[in-house]
């Protein structure tokens, strides 16, 4: 156990989880894996008594740290296996990385700020999660280079669905992905082939908006 993750947080955590579950979260790997993430060491420590409420909290960057209900949301929709490559976008806080590698993936995660890139670089080690890469870049044109993926799981409010990222899904990958204004439409893309994918909507939520690199 983390020195500075006591017993008193992970009752906060056992509590939240059971919310969760009301709200709706049935897949039980990523109950479990909100269950052992701690949370509190992705904020501001002002924040820590609050750090277990479903609610986003701001980290910088005029970013914030999703609630954790949308975390548990997407992670389900992606339907990580151990071993799964999974492409994040928009590292923020890396609370969400830390969820994708206690479901054992290899996570690559890209962020558009510098200021939290540098910050979450520092922070997953010490922690104890270890991500295959941590990338300061534009998410819109994905990750190339390690592509494909399992899995890409776009963590702020898109105007569009980037098509650098269709295209590096394999076959029978996932694309989750909030698009629109606020609020955004969360979708799930399946890729079925070369040219194919399926689309499924999710309903609304909120994600401050996917910068775009200005070059």
């Amino acid at each position: 156990m983390l020195q500075n993750d006591t017993t008193k947080h992970q009752g906060m955590r056992r509590k939240l989880v059971s919310e969760l579950n009301k709200k709706g979260i049935t897949d039980e790997k990523v109950l479990n894996v909100i269950n052992k993430v701690p949370r509190h060491l992705f904020l501001d420590s002002s924040f820590e008594s609050h750090a277990y409420q479903n609610k986003a909290f701001p980290i910088g960057a005029e970013q914030t740290i999703s609630h954790p209900y949308t975390v548990a949301f997407q992670s389900a929709l992606l339907k990580v296996s151990p071993g799964h490559k999974v492409l994040e976008i928009g590292t923020g806080s890396g609370y969400q990385t830390a969820v994708l590698c206690e479901l054992k993936a290899q996570v690559y995660s890209i962020e558009r700020q510098h200021e939290l890139f540098k910050t979450t670089k520092k922070l997953l080690p010490k922690l104890n999660y270890n991500p295959k890469q941590l990338i300061f870049g534009d998410g819109y044109k994905g990750l190339a280079a390690q592509a494909p993926f399992d899995s890409i799981i776009v963590t702020a409010g898109a105007p569009y669905v980037p098509k650098d990222l269709m295209a590096q899904l394999k076959i029978g990958g996932r694309l989750v992905i909030p698009v629109g204004a606020d609020p955004q439409i969360m979708y799930l893309y399946v890729r079925k082939d070369a040219k194919t994918f399926t689309k499924e909507e999710f309903g609304e939520f909120r994600f401050v908006p996917l910068l775009e690199s200005k070059n």
